[in-house]
């Protein structure tokens, strides 16, 4: 994995992983997104990932950095090829199941307030969402891969499918949350997901004490 370094703003990283950039940024919260290996058709994750590609392409030759508005366009992108695709429930959807839910969920909070602090997060029927703030000397890379890493392997034995292929999408999504405003709207994002896609008091849901109080506001929608 490449790793280029912004030299105006030393703290500041972009990681190219296999087809995504990511933005790293020391003390930062992220809103991540990751999904179950079958959860897309292969046709969406394709025009999403060529249509991001060029977007990056395009700054690469350039010369600069991504603009405020290419910032956005990624995260529309996000949104429009892939989000609507998860909500409508496409794929295995295999955490329906509590026992998955569960386990992912539990996997999430094992280490929160000592790697991370997980501020909200979402365990849907084909992907999972988070709002994570990495604690110092933890990177969100790291963190990512532990709880998909252990999850993944857990399914498998309880599934009886150890050897089938991954259980989860290799490459995840994350967003670097820009502002209290942008905090706010991830958070009420990953509240408000089971409601938006239709899973009536859907219990795999949570967030940190702080945000209690983004349950009970009209949808931000």
């Amino acid at each position: 994995m490449n790793t280029e370094r912004n030299t105006s703003k030393p703290s500041f990283v972009i990681r190219h992983g296999a087809n995504l950039p990511h933005w790293r940024l020391d003390a930062a919260t992220y809103s991540v997104n990751f999904r179950l290996g079958d959860s897309l058709p292969q046709e969406v994750l394709l025009r999403w990932k060529a249509e991001r590609a060029s977007i990056v392409r395009r700054a690469e030759e350039s010369g600069r950095p991504l603009r405020a508005d290419e910032l956005r366009r990624l995260d529309e992108l996000h949104s429009e090829r892939v989000e609507r695709w998860l909500d409508q429930g496409y794929g295995s959807c295999i955490l329906r199941e509590p026992q998955f839910a569960e386990l992912v969920r539990n996997a999430m909070m094992h280490f929160d307030g000592v790697r991370y602090r997980l501020l909200a997060w979402c365990v849907m029927p084909n992907h999972v969402h988070a709002v994570v703030r990495p604690n110092p000397g933890h990177d969100l890379s790291a963190v990512l891969l532990s709880w998909k890493g252990f999850t993944g392997k857990k399914i498998q034995e309880m599934r009886g499918t150890v050897g089938a292929g991954a259980v989860w999408q290799k490459e995840p999504y994350d967003h670097l949350v820009r502002n209290e405003c942008d905090l706010e709207r991830q958070v009420r994002y990953v509240l408000e997901n089971p409601e938006s896609a239709g899973l009536k008091e859907w219990p795999w849901v949570g967030c940190a004490a702080e945000f209690e109080r983004l349950r009970h506001l009209p949808s931000g929608r």
